[in-house]
Formats: structure tokens, C-alpha cells, sequence
């Protein structure tokens, strides 16, 4: 009886693989398999990656499953060709063990990139993180386009190379093709991929993708917003949310300028439908950093309760908003002349672009709005931000008054629900 790959020990260095490639060193391992570095002697001894098939903490009847993952890996790689992700060569099986064989990309991760730049006291700046990112989710862009969700990106996952300036996207292990799991709808309802895996690391993943296995493009875009803030930061990601609120609190720990962290903070926006929904979205307002303060939203709206349980967006027009000194948007929807406000001196230069908002603006300002949430997480917890979204979402023109009646009835305690009521009201 051949041995299973979860009892298999590690390949031994100098160790011939399929009569062709030499194992050198284990570069790492995952849930999936072990990662070796290598040389392939039938092209002049160049280096390349060889991914084993060895499952840790999969039972027998989850083998297969896994076998499948990792062949889906091997398919998704074979389809995507860009100088920033490596090169996909060869998929083989031998003595039972399943092998895949991908470029090598001699460099270093963000994540090592960063501990570098830590040790002498510093991290990346608003500057380097810009470039980076316009250097990276064209990268993304392309992914997407191929209909696959990376679902696993972090500093650990982008490298880079020795020598060169632009990073590069990897392990694809975890990726997934939405068409996959999307058959039989047209491409208008293709948004969320539906159920999978319970798969993506906790802190950078959003929640609906932690909790539920949904994810979609914007996916990634939050977990890119994730690593960026890490990278300017240097901290931890749970260090940079708020325990109570689930609110990211990333801002004071980095010397970014108020455009630039609200383009990352859409990235982050805890709820699927409220992100930007393309990487092309974040690069053309990336690019918009430092223009005139009048910009006319393209980007598209989604008017929906929310949920991620919701199957597909309805996209809505926009309007064009300004910010005024305090960051309040004024509604500039009816007036013909909106580019000449830009002249007015009064205005202040510095403005978002592609804020989502619907046609209407809300009743509440943020800032009570943040407050309540704050005041109501004391009482319950993390359960106080899902309280107040689905309040919202029901009614987003709710008065003040009505908005704290409702949620002060998730305070279990009457004499702390009073009191709750009285302090914000």
C-alpha cells in the first residue's frame, strides 16, 4: 500500500525529482503542501519553485478535495501571463506525489521588506506606498479580468525580485475562478463567487470572506487596503481595528495625507457593496491625487441593503460631490455649472475622489452615527456595528430620535438602555 502524502516526510536536499529537477532547500509550507527551492537540469540548472502535494491536518475523506485544489492551482497558473506573476512550467505526478513547477522569483516579501525598514526605525512612506500600489493592481486588474480572485493577499504574498522595481504577485493557492461557481448566470449577476472554502488570512481577509467564504474582486481590494496599511504602519492588523466597533483605527499611526487615506479607507469599508468594486476604480483616483478639488464621480453606486448574503448588486447613477472645509460632501446634483464652483476661494483643495453615496443623503452625520456605535459596543459588543448597518440599511433617512429608540432596544438592561438613550440624545 503506497503511503499517504499526509505521513510523507520532507524531500531531502540533492534528492531527483522526475529524473529532472534537484531538490535544494524547503522554502516553506502551507495547508496544501511543502515549497521547495530546486534546479532544473534539462534547462542549464535554472532555478524554479516545486510545490508538493502533501496535505497537513486533512483527513482521508478531505484528501481528494485537496487533490483538487491544488490541481486547480496548476490550471489557474497555466492561464495567466504577466511579468508580475510568475511563470507557471509544469505539473507532474510521481511516486504518488503530486508536484507542481513554477518560475522562481529570487527577492524578498513585503513582510521581510518591512521587519528591514523596522529594525532602522521606519516603514514605507505615503509616497512609496502610492507607487507601489499603481505599480500592483494593474496586476490585479489583469487577474480579474481573467475571472480569478486571489483571495490570500498580504505581505507574505508579494514579493520584490532582486534587482527590479516592480512587485510581483504570489501563491495562487488559494485562488479561485469565479465562473466556477457562477454557471448559468449572465454577467450582469456575476459579482460574489458564492460559497467556498473557508479560506484567506485572518486579518487581512474581509469578513464576509473569513465568515462566509464569499468573495468577489473587491475581496482583494480590501485585503490590498489591509497590506497598505501595514506597510505605512508597521503594525499588526489587529492592532489596527477597534475591538469594540470593528472600526479601522490605521490613521494616527501613519503620516498620510487626508486624500490618500480616504482612497484606502473605501478599499477597507467593512461591507462588500460599499468598496470599490474594480481595481480600475482605485487607480484612476489614485491617479486623481493632487488635481483641481471639483470631480465629477464616475464610479458606480450600489444601492443595496448591507448584506453579503445579497446575490448581486444593482448599480445606481452617481452625482458629483464636494467637500467642504469641515469634510461634509455638499450635494451638487442640479446645478449646471458645477465646474465653475472649483473657482469659489472659499472651498478648501483637497477633496476624495468616487465617493459611493446614493441620491439622497442621509439623515445622520457620520459622526453621531460612529458615536452610537462606539456607545452601543460598550453594552454589546462587536454584534453593535451589524445592529447599526441593518438599521441603516432599512432606513437611511431615519431621524436621530428614532435611530437611538431602536438600537438602544439591543441593551438587554433597561436601566443601562435608559441611560444609553439619555447620554446620546
Amino acid at each position: 500500500m503506497s503511503q499517504s502524502p499526509l505521513t510523507r516526510a520532507e524531500i531531502t536536499a540533492g534528492t531527483l525529482i522526475d529524473n529532472r529537477y534537484i531538490i535544494q532547500k524547503l522554502l516553506g509550507q502551507g495547508g496544501l503542501g511543502r515549497t521547495y527551492l530546486a534546479f532544473d537540469t534539462r534547462r542549464f540548472n535554472e532555478a524554479c519553485v516545486l510545490k508538493e502535494f502533501a496535505p497537513i491536518g486533512t483527513g482521508e475523506n478531505g484528501l481528494e478535495k485537496s487533490r483538487n485544489l491544488f490541481k486547480v492551482e496548476a490550471k489557474i497558473l497555466h492561464q495567466l501571463q504577466h511579468p508580475q506573476i510568475p511563470r507557471f512550467l509544469a505539473c507532474f505526478e510521481g511516486e504518488g506525489r503530486l508536484f507542481l513547477v513554477q518560475e522562481y522569483v529570487d527577492g524578498k516579501t513585503y513582510s521581510r521588506l518591512l521587519a528591514e525598514r523596522q529594525r532602522q526605525g521606519a516603514t514605507f512612506s505615503e509616497q512609496e506606498a502610492t507607487e507601489w500600489l499603481l505599480n500592483l493592481l494593474p496586476v490585479l486588474e489583469y487577474v480579474h479580468q481573467h475571472n480569478i480572485i486571489h483571495r490570500d493577499i498580504s505581505p507574505d504574498n508579494i514579493m520584490l525580485p532582486e534587482g527590479k522595481d516592480l512587485p510581483v504577485l504570489i501563491d495562487f493557492g488559494v485562488g479561485k475562478q469565479i465562473a466556477e461557481f457562477n454557471e448559468g448566470k449572465s454577467s450582469e449577476q456575476i459579482t460574489f463567487v458564492g460559497k467556498m472554502s473557508l479560506v484567506g488570512k485572518v486579518g487581512y481577509a474581509p469578513r464576509e470572506q473569513i465568515s462566509l467564504g464569499l468573495c468577489s474582486p473587491g475581496s482583494d481590494l480590501y485585503a490590498l487596503g489591509v497590506t497598505t496599511i501595514v506597510l505605512l504602519t508597521g503594525r499588526d492588523p489587529s492592532l489596527l481595528m477597534d475591538q469594540y466597533s470593528l472600526e479601522w483605527k490605521w490613521r494616527s499611526y501613519a503620516d498620510v495625507s487626508n486624500a490618500f487615506a480616504l482612497i484606502i479607507d473605501h478599499m477597507l469599508a467593512d461591507t462588500p457593496n460599499k468598496r470599490y468594486q474594480t481595481a480600475s476604480e482605485v487607480l484612476n483616483d489614485l491617479k486623481r491625487l493632487g488635481q483641481p478639488e471639483i470631480i465629477t464621480l464616475s464610479a458606480k453606486v450600489v444601492e443595496l441593503p448591507p448584506s453579503v448574503f445579497a446575490p448581486e448588486y444593482q448599480a445606481t447613477e452617481t452625482m458629483p460631490y464636494l467637500y467642504n472645509q469641515d469634510n461634509q460632501i455638499n450635494n451638487l446634483s442640479g446645478i449646471p455649472q458645477v465646474q465653475q464652483i472649483a473657482q469659489q476661494p472659499s472651498l478648501n483643495p483637497g477633496f476624495i475622489p468616487q465617493v459611493q453615496q446614493i441620491a439622497q443623503q442621509p439623515s445622520l452625520n457620520p459622526g453621531f452615527i460612529q458615536r452610537c456605535q462606539q456607545e452601543l459596543a460598550y453594552h454589546i459588543g462587536p454584534m453593535a456595528n451589524l445592529v447599526i448597518e441593518e438599521i441603516l440599511a432599512q432606513d437611511p433617512y431615519i431621524s436621530p430620535f428614532e435611530f437611538v429608540e431602536f438600537i438602544a432596544r439591543e441593551i438587554p438592561d433597561f436601566e443601562a438602555a435608559f441611560a444609553f438613550k439619555k447620554n446620546l440624545l
